[in-house]
């Protein structure tokens, strides 16, 4: 009988699943991963809360998290859960996972764009990363980078530097003084969900007519469509590669449209399809890669001895 608890861990938030041979049980859902912090400590103990209610054994865990680096080993994450039920662990970066559940283990590219954003581009051979490179010096049309620039656009309006914009009012109820909004947001642990929690207001307010807000929306479109298009060059894919979209930006029309915009200029008529299914269930599809795919050395496991 086989036990695997699949993890798909993001800034914002993190799902858990229990899959016994093969039947998922119910989603449980915990507070997103902090990246300036250790990363696998926070992974280990949603493992463990994830675990608490349930007598399985012999548990295969399958993460794909935000906020991996080479030096997160999956023999360091078993390590920290060595006093339970769990007898292996296959980490992965999300990229890795939100790909294998848009399109499975087949050439293509994923772009996942939520709170952050990442890239991956599945070549016959090689796999390439754009992007992700975390909200500081990466992240181009996430949430967050959305978010942010509509902040920034507010405090442009506020000082002078921009147009006026409807999303100053929605500044104005939250922060209060605007001028003191940046020590504010610079002070909360949370800072980067709340600020990109602001790409529903600037969706809202692109909806309804704001040129502002609208701008932001079509750069994040055009930032998006680059990461793909650099990915496919990088891997040798051709123009008619499948292109699969994940998260809830592209819940934007408007950054929909400038994406799709700026493939077709670039491919001609560029196969954009439908995400097969989520993270979460790329991740518990991460103990059966096969050895031979190109996916497969982005897969850190371990296995008790």
């Amino acid at each position: 009988m086989t036990t695997v608890l699949a993890l798909d861990a993001g800034q914002t938030g993190v799902r858990t699943q229990l899959l016994l041979d093969g039947t998922a049980g119910a989603v449980q859902e915990f507070d997103g991963v902090l990246t300036d912090r250790p990363v696998l400590p926070q992974l280990a103990e949603v493992v463990r809360r994830s675990l608490a209610t349930t007598a399985a054994t012999d548990v295969e865990v399958a993460i794909g998290s935000s906020g991996l680096t080479d030096d997160m080993t999956a023999e360091a994450l078993l390590e920290l859960l060595a006093d339970g039920p769990v007898t292996a662990v296959h980490l992965a970066h999300d990229s890795t996972t939100s790909y294998l559940g848009a399109l499975g283990d087949v050439p293509g590219v994923v772009v996942a764009a939520g709170t952050g954003v990442v890239t991956l581009a599945v070549g016959l051979e090689r796999v390439a990363r754009v992007d992700g490179w975390g909200f500081l010096i990466g992240d181009a049309g996430s949430g967050y980078w959305i978010g942010r620039a509509g902040l920034d656009a507010v405090m442009r309006a506020h000082d002078g530097r921009g147009p006026a914009t409807s999303l100053t009012e929605p500044a104005v109820a939250e922060f209060g003084d605007l001028e003191g909004a940046y020590i504010e947001l610079q002070a909360d642990e949370h800072k980067v969900s709340r600020i990109a929690a602001w790409a529903r207001r600037v969706n809202e307010h692109a909806e309804a007519g704001d040129a502002v807000c609208r701008e932001v929306l079509h750069a994040a479109g055009r930032e998006l469509a680059g990461s793909v298009l650099a990915g496919m060059r990088m891997v040798g894919l051709p123009a008619d590669a499948p292109v699969a979209t994940l998260g809830k930006v592209f819940g934007s029309e408007a950054v929909n449209a400038s994406f799709q915009q700026e493939l077709r200029e670039q491919l001609g008529t560029p196969q954009v399809v439908a995400a097969h299914s989520s993270g979460l269930d790329g991740a518990a599809l991460l103990p059966r890669v096969h050895p031979s795919s190109a996916l497969a050395g982005r897969i850190r496991t371990a296995r008790k001895a």
